[in-house]
Formats: structure tokens, sequence, C-alpha cells
């Protein structure tokens, strides 16, 4: 039986970053929200700030106190209107932005990559202050992986060139890769400043134009993003942010007939609205990164400690806020009482509290959302899953919930088959490795799975197997700008981050030319 060797130091991504960043100098004392102050509240057009055309505004707030951070403004259907008349008018021939050589465009991405470097802290801070993610985890993933998306697209700014295609007769083919114009993005709240880099980069790198919206929820570090844009020497109309609400900004954004292209990452329910809208006035492009309930399957044979440490991680990482979270947790039947008594300790060790403070778990992102998963909980009891540990709200101030785990859980039950999108782990027994491949596949998501075993034929078996976008093998949430990312079925349409990632950004023209007779 060949084997695959693993470390016995975690294989995860963001476990190093954590461990090798450099902390605030400022952690040495709590932070509270007073001590960050909010620079921009405002629509970002045209490199200016401009109040909403209603002059309506919108509380964001903080999670781990439920108190409002401030008021920001509230963009609606004019606002979207003058924010894609911007980004026409800068996407057209002659522009200073069409006119720039590729090169040029790929030298302002890294200046971007720069200056959010040069802000890490205050924006690790912000991203805390306003999504309730440990500021360690913020510094550390968030903020460091946002830089690397802009300097790898950058790099790519100058080298996504077409080809010379052969054909019959007397005549010189060649295709051209063109940007596709404006286009239109819609970010969630659960990684606000990384999403809007995985919008942003591809997308300016091609040297297309763009109209963001943000989450209502998580508005604060688009915003400052948005000047540095200014600051780093982007020409105006070409990054536009619109903060508001998604039946009023979201919906114009979709349905504006001068908008080419949508990108947006957030539920299946949603995706699935703007794909049925996004076509009313022309054809647009589309792109969805949706929902998941990606299977996480550990089999007898695996690394044990590190089956369960990164299976904690995999489910529990940002509050269990994650789109590919390893919310399917199917453990052979041979180790698992074993598993589950580990896991139940793994739990039971974590911190919940401040996320400015040194903890492993911060709040969920806001009321309605910790809601709806206390609701979760209480049908996993009420349909006859044991839960082991967790269960509660932690507090009166604040959206804290316990990590929870239930086990006895049946592939039928409501917690086993809908995204919960927060610390309710589902851990589930199997005997065979073809029963757990079809009960993984048995699901309307596919966007991630992960597999633990020490047998590479096992591992390589299984991947082709399972049908997701990215299957992780010994190791979870390993993300890197060049690989790319999305779903199968209910989990979304087309690809972001690496080279795949560009398709959805440039358009092929083929290029036709006729040449002297051979016989002339």
């Amino acid at each position: 039986m060949s084997k695959i060797m693993i470390s016995k130091k975690f294989s995860i991504l963001f476990r190093p970053l954590l461990l090798n960043s450099k902390c605030f100098s400022s952690l040495a004392k709590p932070i509270t929200q007073n001590d960050i102050k909010v620079h921009y509240t405002k629509i970002f057009i045209n490199n200016e700030w401009h109040d909403s055309v209603s002059k309506k505004t919108f509380p964001t707030k903080n999670p781990a106190t439920g108190q409002d951070i401030c008021q920001v403004a509230e963009g609606g259907k004019e606002d979207i209107d003058k924010a894609v008349t911007a980004a026409n008018k800068a996407f057209q021939l002659g522009s200073p932005w069409r006119k720039m050589d590729a090169a040029d465009r790929g030298s302002l991405m890294y200046k971007l990559a720069q200056l959010i470097r040069r802000d890490a802290d205050y924006l690790a801070a912000l991203e805390t202050l306003d999504s309730g993610k440990p500021v360690s985890i913020a510094r550390a993933a968030d903020v460091e992986l946002t830089i690397k998306c802009y300097e790898y697209y950058a790099g790519w700014a100058d080298k996504n060139h077409g080809k010379v295609i052969p054909i019959r007769g007397d005549y010189i083919g060649f295709t051209r890769h063109e940007p596709v114009g404006v286009c239109g993005q819609i970010i969630p709240w659960n990684f606000p400043l990384l999403m809007q880099a995985w919008k942003l980069a591809p997308a300016l790198s091609m040297g297309n134009t763009v109209v963001l919206k943000t989450a209502e929820q998580t508005p604060l570090t688009a915003n400052y993003v948005a000047s540095l844009a200014a600051e780093a020497g982007f020409p105006p109309g070409v990054v536009n942010v619109v903060p508001g609400m998604g039946p009023t900004a979201g919906a114009a954004l979709v349905t504006h007939p001068k908008v080419d292209k949508i990108a947006f990452t957030g539920s299946t329910e949603v995706g699935q609205i703007i794909s049925k809208h996004c076509n009313e006035n022309n054809i647009k492009r589309l792109t969805l990164e949706l929902g998941g309930k990606s299977p996480n399957i550990v089999f007898a044979d695996a690394d044990f400690d590190n089956a369960v440490k990164t299976s904690y991680f995999a489910l529990f990482f940002n509050m269990g806020q994650c789109c590919c979270a390893g919310s399917r947790i199917y453990v052979e039947e041979k180790i698992y009482d074993k598993f589950v008594e580990a896991m139940v300790a793994e739990a039971k060790s974590k911190v919940v509290g401040n996320p400015f403070d040194n903890v492993d778990q911060g709040p969920q992102i806001d009321e309605e959302q910790m809601n709806k998963i206390l609701g979760f909980i209480d049908s996993g009891k009420s349909e006859g899953a044991q839960m082991c540990t967790g269960g509660k709200q932690i507090g009166s101030k604040g959206f804290f919930i316990e990590p929870t785990i239930f086990t006895k859980v049946e592939d039928s039950m409501r917690i086993a088959k809908e995204e919960i999108f927060g610390p309710v782990m589902q851990i589930m027994k199997f005997k065979d490795t073809n029963e757990v491949i079809a009960r993984a596949n048995n699901n309307e998501y596919g966007l991630a799975a992960s597999i633990f075993t020490q047998d590479i034929d096992k591992s390589l078996h299984v991947t082709q197997s399972l049908r997701a976008g990215t299957v992780w093998v010994n190791c979870y949430d390993v993300f890197d700008a060049a690989a790319p990312f999305g779903g199968y079925k209910s989990s979304g349409v087309g690809r972001e981050l690496g080279e795949y990632g560009l398709s959805n950004y440039t358009e092929v023209k083929m290029v036709t030319i006729k040449t002297p007779s051979k016989n002339s």
C-alpha cells in the first residue's frame, strides 16, 4: 500500500501565517472600538467621495458589542447609475486607463499592494471591528492574502496574450484578449477585504473598470482600499465603490444595461436571483461563487492528531462563516468514538470572546445570523442528533455562540443538508469507501471537500470521485492566488483566482487579415 507522507505540523496555509506573523505593537493592551478611527464612510466614484443621492445612511455595527460603529452612505439606484457612468467613461478608447500600457497597469497594482502592506495593521483592526474576526487572523490571513492576490494579478497584467491561429487560404489569423468592460461586483461580509481583492485584482489586471457593491454589514475596509487605489494612481472612474443594500443597490447593479459583467459571492439563494435578473436589459457575463456543505472524510488510517486539529479548523475557522467550511464530517467507524472524544476536547479548549484579545473565536456577524444558527442547533436537537458540547449564546452583548458539536447525525437531518454558516459541527459514521463517496456527493452543493488518509491510492480514487471544485488531502483551507477556486452544482459558475480566473474578465477577439495571393 502506497503511503502519503504528511507533516506533523499543520498542513494549513492560515496556521503558519498566524504563527509567523508579527503581532500588533498595540496588542500589548486591549484595543477598543474607540481606538480605531474610521476615515471613509461615503460613496467612492471618480476618485471622489459623495453622499448618496437620497442622503440616506445606514449603521454598520460592531458584532462584539452590537453597538453602532458609524453611519455609512446608503447607495441606491441613482448612485449605481452615477458609478456605472463613471466606469463607462473610464473604459472608453482614448481614456487614460485604456491608453495605459499593460505593464503600467501591473505597476499600479503593485503600488496598491504596497499601500495595503503599509497600512496592514490598521486594515486588520478595521476588519476586526466591522466583522468580528480575531485580529490575529485578520492580520495574518485576510490582509496577507489580500496583498498576495494583488501582487499575483499585477504580474499577469502584461502576460495574458492571444495566439496566432493557422487558417486556410491567404490569411493571417490571430486572437486578442480584450477586457470585458464595466464589471459589477458584489462581495459578502465574511471576508470583505479578501473578497474585494479576489474581485478587483483580476478585473483591473485585464484592463476592466469596476463598480463594487459592498455588503451592508461590512463596508469599511473596502472604502479604505478605494482611497488607497486613488493614492496609488488609478485614473478616476476605474474603481468605484458603492455601499448599500442588496435589493436596491445590488439589484440596480445587476440589471443596469451598461454593466457588461456581474461577479457575485454569497448565498446560493441570492445567486439564483441574480442569475435570473442579470440579463434583463443586456446579456451579461456572469460568475457566481455560492454556498457549500463540504464533506470532510476521515479514514481510519489517517494521521489522527492532524485529522482532528485540521478538521476542527476546517469548520470553526472564521466562526464557521466560510462557504467552503468542512461541515459534513464523515469518520470511519473504527475510529469514530475516539475522534468524537478528541474533537469535543478540542472544542472545550478554545477561547471565545473579544476579537481584539488573544482568542480563538469571535462573534457571528450580526443578530440575524446568530439567531439563524441557534435555530439550526434547535433543529438538530429536535431531529434526534446528540449535542456533545456547546449550543448556546455566550453573554448578552454581541453575537457569540459556543463551539457546538453534534454526533449521531443522519444525512437526512437539516443540520446535515443545509449550510449553517456558523460554529456547528456534525460528525457522521461510515463503513467503506464507496458508501462515503455516495453520501458525500448526495448534496446540492459542490464547492469543496477533503480527505484524510495515508493511502495515496485511496486518496486519488476518492479525489476523482468527489464532485467538488476543490479537494484538499490531509489539509484544509490551503488558498493561494494561483490556485483556482469555485464550485460544482449549486455552489456556483466559473472560477476565481489563478490563470483560470482571468477568463472571466477577458473577451477573445479573432482577427483575420487577407494577405497577397501566393501566386501574385
